[in-house]
């Protein structure tokens, strides 16, 4: 059984989470989409719902974010990068990128 300190950290990581989207939904729409990976009709519920309903939403068990890395090697890539900065973040951009059109053609390749 789930202790309960754990069990609110992850209620606590949900709401922050429901929140920054909403936050950055509503800055910049487009970018916030890529980085959250969501469509339209996700982000379009994301942005219409009511503090009350993000409270439900994030009292619950589960974390409700999911890790962008689909495998450990992409991972072990990241965390080893000997890159400056700017170049990392870039780096790291494009390797996540690449994670969701892997995704994406893993899940097509399932229909």
């Amino acid at each position: 059984m789930i202790n309960q300190q754990l069990l609110d950290e992850i209620q606590d990581l949900n709401l922050s989470y429901l929140l920054l989207a909403q936050r950055m939904l509503a800055d910049d729409r487009s970018m916030a989409m890529f980085r959250l990976k969501v469509d339209e009709e996700m982000a379009d519920l994301l942005v219409s719902l009511s503090a009350r309903q993000l409270g439900q939403l994030s009292r619950t068990n589960q974390l409700l974010c999911q890790l962008s890395l689909n495998d450990a090697d992409q991972l072990q890539t990241l965390v080893q990068q000997r890159r400056e900065h700017g170049l990392a973040q870039t780096h790291t951009s494009m390797l996540l990128s690449q994670a969701e059109i892997t995704s994406a053609g893993q899940a097509g390749g399932m229909a």
